[in-house]
């Protein structure tokens, strides 16, 4: 029985019409005068603070606290922004999966486990109504690598439960083969859906315990039975 679950965002939960990237290329031309700072920057399945460190280091910038506060400080501003300029919601099968999930006996605790740091997270998902769904989650601001928030999320989940969890009672729910990766590196069930930045054969072959098109196509009680 699955008692932990954790949901990557962007691509998995919700489609925000590119309102983060939008937000990240608003940050760099108005707070650091860099202009086109997004262009060959890849985002999918990655954390923010690792994003804003490699575009600092490609312009010049040094990749100081300072700085770091500088670009979020501003950034939440503009996504928030954004946000409500694009169009953006919840991918299939999403609401009906939290429903469900809401209804099993006992209910598994779920979480979050993303790249996103936790404010902007939050004004994501309080944007769909979202937020107050998840109990408790690994964020950007945790840490630059996504495995090493998978690790977090997980002892969170478990500091929740009051419990150790054993590997098959935890199910990461994500988009692209880095939640896959993150996902084994915690020993987690794997679920990964081709509803945001990689396609259904690019999935497939990470070997993910199932990789479907979207939440539709696999039951709560076939992935946490």
């Amino acid at each position: 029985m699955i008692r932990l679950i954790l949901f990557d965002i962007d691509g998995t939960l919700i489609f925000t019409g590119g309102a983060g990237e939008k937000a990240f290329a608003r940050v760099l031309d108005t707070q650091f005068g860099i202009q086109n700072g997004t262009a060959r920057v890849a985002f999918a399945g990655r954390t923010d603070p690792g994003i804003v460190r490699e575009i600092f280091l490609n312009h010049g910038l040094e990749p100081t606290p300072e700085n770091f506060a500088k670009f979020f400080d501003a950034y939440v501003f503009f996504l928030d922004h954004f946000l409500h300029q694009l169009r953006g919601g919840t991918h299939p099968g999403v609401w009906e999966w939290i429903q469900a999930l809401q209804r099993l006996s006992p209910p598994p605790v779920l979480g979050l486990l993303t790249g996103n740091i936790s404010l902007g997270a939050e004004i994501k998902l309080r944007r769909f109504d979202l937020w107050d769904v998840f109990a408790t989650g690994g964020f950007g601001d945790d840490h630059v690598e996504r495995n090493r928030i998978a690790v977090v999320a997980r002892k969170r989940g478990e500091q929740l439960l009051g419990a150790k969890l054993h590997d098959e009672e935890i199910l990461v729910v994500g988009d692209t083969p880095l939640d896959i990766t993150c996902g084994r590196h915690i020993g987690a069930k794997v679920l990964a859906v081709a509803t945001g930045g990689a396609k259904l054969s690019q999935l497939q072959a990470h070997q993910p315990d199932w990789a479907v098109s979207d939440l539709r196509a696999v039951s709560v009680r076939e992935a946490c039975g």
